[in-house]
């Protein structure tokens, strides 16, 4: 339940050339405390609930409890979710022995592109595709529980 993930802001559309898989994501928050945000996801016709803890010093690592749900339950507690539910279209992208997800966001965050990849140990090793740019890995202003509150086109 320790997830260990670095992110980067995207520079081009490449990705989406290299993307063998998109899919919608709705989100909310019913708590965005960083000690313990509680995130309900809609991803494509599946719901779930997700706990996250708050994340060491380089933020890279922090708890993560998720579970699926049913998509109507999903669709329930999103309507009691804090302001700022987020809308993104996630690419999968095959790097290496790694999937890199890249989100573009939609409505009051659109032009704002975030990759992630998920690893299994903090200095473990990735290919890195020309399209990733600067790491904002630990940067508080670019997850999504911030970005529900203070959307990117109010930056």
């Amino acid at each position: 339940m320790i997830e260990i993930e670095r992110k980067f802001l995207v520079t081009s559309e490449m990705y989406k050339q290299e993307a063998k898989k998109s899919t919608l994501i709705v989100q909310g928050f019913l708590n965005t405390d960083p000690e313990r945000t509680v995130r309900i996801r809609i991803k494509g016709k599946q719901g779930f609930i997700t706990v996250k803890g708050i994340g060491n010093t380089s933020g890279t690592t922090r708890f993560e409890w998720e579970k699926e749900i049913p998509v109507n339950e999903a669709e329930a507690l999103i309507k009691i979710c804090e302001p700022g539910v987020i809308e993104k279209i996630r690419y999968e992208v095959s790097s290496g022995n790694h999937i890199i997800e890249v989100d573009e966001f939609l409505e009051d965050n659109k032009g704002l592109t975030i990759a992630e990849i998920e690893l299994s140990d903090e200095n473990e090793t990735f290919i890195k595709p020309d399209w990733l740019g600067e790491e904002v890995t630990g940067n508080p202003r670019y997850y999504n529980s911030q970005i529900s509150k203070n959307p990117f086109t109010e930056w």
